[in-house]
């Protein structure tokens, strides 16, 4: 799950939430959209999805329009269906009805079939001590690298 050629990757959804699980979900594009995508025209920062109706959907996933597409480009940012089995889909209702998840896109990438794909993340939101507590770990981490190769080079 989640090989191939990366398009997009959501960085800030790491930074804001836990990240449980993740599933892999097809995309309904028009035509256009997958040319915006392969060009890498494509932004997931405030995206989110919901189950509506026993189908699941994206919002404010932005699609910039393609620029050699006249009558065909539509909403950069209107909803997308999202192509998932029903049972992963009921599975994923279970986890969003329980206190503070929610499903956040992560990644989109084009498989080795040429098809657009979406990696969707069952996730918890983190409090503000959480992402300092994250961002300590990264520093003292980076710190500890840079002290590394710096003995190594003295040797």
């Amino acid at each position: 799950m989640g090989e191939g050629k990366a398009v997009a990757n959501n960085k800030k959804a790491y930074h804001d939430y836990f990240i449980e699980e993740t599933y892999e979900a097809g995309i309904v594009l028009t035509g256009t959209e997958v040319k915006s995508i392969r060009m890498g025209r494509i932004n997931l920062k405030d995206s989110y999805a919901e189950v509506n109706n026993g189908e699941i959907f994206i919002y404010n996933m932005h699609i910039s329009p393609y620029e050699k597409g006249n009558i065909f480009n539509v909403d950069p940012v209107r909803k997308r269906k999202l192509l998932m089995h029903k049972k992963e889909i009921s599975k994923l209702l279970g986890y969003i009805t329980q206190q503070g998840y929610t499903l956040i896109p992560t990644k989109v990438y084009i498989n080795q079939r040429g098809l657009v794909k979406l990696q969707l993340a069952v996730a918890k939101g983190k409090k503000l001590y959480d992402k300092r507590d994250d961002i300590a770990k990264k520093e003292a981490n980076r710190r500890i690298q840079q002290e590394l190769r710096e003995r190594q080079k003295s040797y």
